[in-house]
């Protein structure tokens, strides 16, 4: 991923308030539901979410910019090291973090400076310590958040995580994966991954609470007739009645069909808001319709908008 900044255009002396600007603009000129089918578009929109996803926190944007993580918000393995060598209590210090990518036992050299059994800790206990917490972040696609799913994936580091990710997910919730940070120093327990979740876009569904928006366009034959038509959600295709006479704007609900509240057990509801679309080319018998049906009818949809 390209520096934060460069891709928000804005400088590293930046304000919070010039980077929500830069955000806001971008993602408005880039946003998939203006351009829908551009995969171009929408990887522009992840990028720029990314971006202001890591900058936009003050905390990430100080670890980013003193080099402890990159531009995906990843640990740089060897500041985690160094956190758990600084941090360490009872003679972590002494602890030697080796070529081959984890600390070296050095008991035997304990050994011969404080003698058999004693090292470096109070009272003479041995070194051991819990190994170091990592933190990662991972991206999740819209619907895998929604339904949950389990993912095999590669952190920057190189370490392979295998990931369940929980049906409902939030965006930018934290994932505790128990006993897969650091290893531990002389017989200590491994440390913990972390991994927060970065839910991507989708093209048409967004997400309020438990509750799932779409907007789905329609025929004029539908908008005026009525009838049934078939509408996409987190867990598959249903039918849905559209009533007679529907306008753009017109709203439906189908219940229990959102995300998963993982306290209540219970299901959100999709709203879905109509958008009644002409043909794209001109249809001679339409317009001909529209010209007899028009004559001598008063109908003013812009009524009561005088200024």
């Amino acid at each position: 991923m390209r520096d934060p900044y460069d891709i928000l255009g804005v400088p590293k002396t930046a304000s919070a308030d010039e980077i929500r600007k830069a955000y806001r603009k971008l993602a408005k000129e880039c946003h998939p539901d203006l351009h829908p089918g551009d995969e171009k578009a929408e990887r522009r929109f992840k990028e720029i979410s990314g971006a202001h996803g890591l900058l936009s926190d003050p905390d990430k944007r100080k670890r980013f910019d003193a080099g402890e993580i990159d531009a995906e918000g990843h640990e740089r393995p060897e500041h985690a090291y160094y956190r758990t060598y600084a941090d360490g209590g009872d003679g972590a210090k002494y602890a030697r973090y080796g070529a081959s990518g984890g600390y070296e036992d050095m008991s035997d050299i304990f050994r011969d400076l404080f003698g058999e059994g004693r090292g470096p800790g109070r009272g003479g206990e041995g070194l051991k310590m819990r190994g170091g917490d990592i933190s990662y972040t991972l991206d999740v696609s819209f619907l895998d958040a929604a339904r949950g799913t389990k993912r095999r994936a590669t952190m920057a580091d190189g370490k392979t995580l295998d990931i369940s990710i929980p049906e409902g997910v939030r965006d930018r919730q934290t994932l505790r994966l128990k006993g897969k940070g650091m290893p531990g120093i002389g017989g200590g327990p491994p440390g913990d991954a972390y991994i927060e979740v970065h839910i991507q876009p989708h093209a048409f569904f967004t997400r309020k609470d438990m509750n799932v928006h779409m907007t789905l366009p329609i025929s004029l034959r539908e908008a005026v007739l009525g009838g049934k038509v078939k509408v996409p959600t987190v867990s598959g295709t249903v039918e849905m009645t559209v009533p007679k006479n529907a306008n753009t704007g017109t709203t439906l609900r189908l219940k229990g069909r959102g995300i998963l509240d993982p306290k209540s057990k219970q299901k959100g509801d999709q709203y879905v808001r109509l958008d009644v679309v002409l043909p794209d080319e001109p249809d001679a018998d339409l317009t001909a319709f529209v010209e007899n049906w028009a004559a001598g009818k008063k109908h003013d949809p812009r009524k009561g908008m005088e200024a």
